[in-house]
């Protein structure tokens, strides 16, 4: 899951599917979303060692039209096979309190949820799920879908590219600073899981 390996190894278009999974399919949500976006803008920095070739006009639009599609085909799977989806029994990869997670989430923040949930993993794959099973009105939806996309896939990818601008060799330090991506990413769920245990 070492976002620069996967890019090396599937380059834009691997970047694309893999968000696209992440968003859109249940089985996705461990993949490297919010890692792989800041490594595919760092990596398309023209300063920056590339070890594949990586446009930025290409991936900004990719990256955007893969987390909209997908979070819209998540959507659509909650539309039509939520019930069926969150009877499912627990197993390795699926697990109940994913879905719990996401759904307490959603109902703190009803459907600003689908832009706040795109920073946080596995709340991100499961939300629009919900939304769908929830029979949320699609326009509204698709509204926040769209800003939601927008501002994660754009935003995180720009912050990547502009640091390989005017960092000097930072892919020396690619590493730690995935790591701290990765972390960053996780801040959000624990303090959430603290604000309930305190709750409780």
């Amino acid at each position: 899951m070492d976002p620069r390996h996967l890019i090396s190894t599937f380059g834009t278009v691997g970047v694309v599917a893999i968000i696209f999974a992440e968003t859109g399919l249940l089985v996705g949500f461990f993949l490297p979303g919010d890692s792989l976006l800041f490594t595919a803008g760092l990596l398309s920095a023209p300063s920056v060692h590339k070890p594949v070739h990586l446009n930025l006009a290409v991936v900004l639009p990719g990256v955007f039209v893969a987390a909209v599609v997908g979070a819209q085909v998540g959507y659509l799977i909650g539309r039509r096979a939520g019930p069926a989806v969150f009877r499912r029994p627990e197993s390795r990869l699926f697990k109940r309190e994913y879905v719990d997670r996401a759904r307490a989430f959603f109902d703190d923040h009803g459907a600003r949820t689908i832009v706040l949930a795109r920073f946080i993993p596995v709340v991100r794959t499961f939300a629009n799920v919900l939304a769908g099973a929830a029979r949320m009105e699609p326009r509204t939806f698709t509204r926040f879908n769209l800003a939601g996309g927008f501002v994660w896939s754009i935003g995180i990818t720009l912050a990547g590219y502009f640091l390989g601008r005017t960092v000097p060799n930072i892919d020396r330090y690619l590493l730690p600073v995935v790591a701290v991506i990765v972390v960053l990413s996780v801040v959000p769920v624990a303090l959430e899981a603290r604000r309930r245990t305190r709750a409780a």
